[in-house]
This record gives C-alpha cells, structure tokens and sequence, in this order.
C-alpha cells in the first residue's frame, strides 16, 4: 500500500513541477499574473510558476514586419490611388502590450491602416511622388504616436504606391492637366 501511495504522490510532484517550469527564450519575455493581477515581468532563462496561482503570457521583443493591405484613396486634387505600406516595429515594454491593448499585432494594423488613409488622403498626387520619404517619416510619427501607450516602438515605415488610374501614367503628367480630371471624376 506504501508504494502505491509513493508512486501517486510522485506522479502528484511530477504534475506540479511540469505546470510551473517555463523557459523563455533570449527574445521573448514573460508577464507573469498572479490571481488575474500583474506581478512582473520575467526572462529570459529558467522560470518558475507557482502552479495553478500563477501564469505567464510570453511576449516577442523580436522586430515584426508587417504589411498593410491596399488601401484605395482619394488625394486632396480627387485622384484615386492604391497605396499600401509595410510596418516595422517591435515591443518595448511587454507589460503595456499586455496590459493595455488586448491583440497589439492587430491593434498596430488597424491603427496603421486608418493612419495611411488619413495621410495620403490630406496630400496631393505630386506629394506622394515626388515627397514619399517626408510622407513615410509622417505616417511612422503618426503610428508611432498611436501605439507608444502600448509599448511598442515603429522603427520603419515604407510606402508603396500600387496603382494610378490608367490616363495618370503618362508621361510629364504636371499637377495643372490634373485638374480637368480630378473634376470629371467627382461627378461621377
């Protein structure tokens, strides 16, 4: 009876050490919650949970690139373009990632996304061609703005522009031929 009871409260043991050792990776971090509340971050190396009391949310420190889908807009002079635009950035602070914006990957690109309609729509065509490093500058200081409370960095940001409408790819097109165009397009 003795060695079944040793036997079970090994497996008991066994259980226990399985459900609080963590190992977290030199590029990630764990935020540890202890009862639902915020304890601290924790990592990289060997860490260990109390079981059943404590658990660990493991977040990435690494970059994420990411793309913003097209988005079609329409430029100050009304001409419709397709841009779309590719975010780096990483977290700085795991626990403001946790604790203050449920999903950050999805949170940053939505906030990216709304942020290149906004931009691009308050600039001109002959700014998106000739200026796009001052736009790129803008938008990352807009977005990077807009997740700083989330703890999260945008080191780069680049724009693409996809897609002009077909008569806009001549040649030697100037911004003064834009106009009879811009106007025949917004009654339509």
């Amino acid at each position: 009876m003795s060695i079944i009871v040793g036997i079970v409260i090994a497996i008991i043991v066994i259980i226990l050490l399985a459900a609080s050792i963590r190992i977290v990776q030199e590029y990630e971090r764990g935020v540890i919650f202890r009862l639902g509340r915020f304890v601290g971050v924790r990592g990289p190396g060997f860490i260990l949970l109390i079981p059943f009391i404590e658990r660990m949310v493991r977040i990435d420190l690494r970059v994420v690139t990411m793309d913003v889908p097209s988005q079609e807009c329409i430029t100050v002079d009304t001409v419709t373009v397709k841009v779309d635009a590719v975010v780096y950035f990483r977290v700085m602070k795991p626990e403001d990632a946790v604790l203050n914006v449920e999903q950050y990957i999805r949170a940053t690109s939505l906030l990216s996304q709304t942020t290149l309609r906004n931009v691009v729509g308050q600039s001109d065509l002959e700014d998106l061609l000739a200026h796009r490093d001052k736009i790129n500058e803008r938008l990352q200081s807009l977005i990077d703005e807009g997740t700083e409370p989330w703890g999260i960095k945008v080191s780069m940001l680049k724009v693409k522009l996809r897609r002009l409408r077909s008569w806009l790819k001549r040649p030697r097109l100037s911004a003064a031929n834009l106009r009879p165009f811009s106007s025949a397009i917004c009654r339509r």
